[in-house]
């Protein structure tokens, strides 16, 4: 049975850093950055990209839908 891979890709402009999608991971794929958007929020990113699984948890709760999530399988 193949694998499937995931990438989160977050609109680091229009996250406002609410921290929603991070709680929500069931595998503590993300994690807020140190960095600041131009609106100053810290906003989310992939800290752990090898254990994302694509489920989407983050996409589906994300209040400002600034979350893509895209599934790839692998050999």
């Amino acid at each position: 049975m193949a694998k499937i891979k995931g990438t989160v890709i977050v609109d680091k402009e229009r996250c406002k850093g609410c921290e929603v999608c991070v709680v929500s991971c069931p595998c503590q794929v993300l994690k807020l950055s140190s960095e600041v958007n131009g609106k100053g929020y810290h906003f989310s990113y992939m800290e752990n990209p090898e254990a994302c699984t694509g489920c989407a948890s983050c996409a589906i709760i994300c209040p400002d839908s600034c979350i893509t999530v895209y599934r790839q399988k692998m050999a």
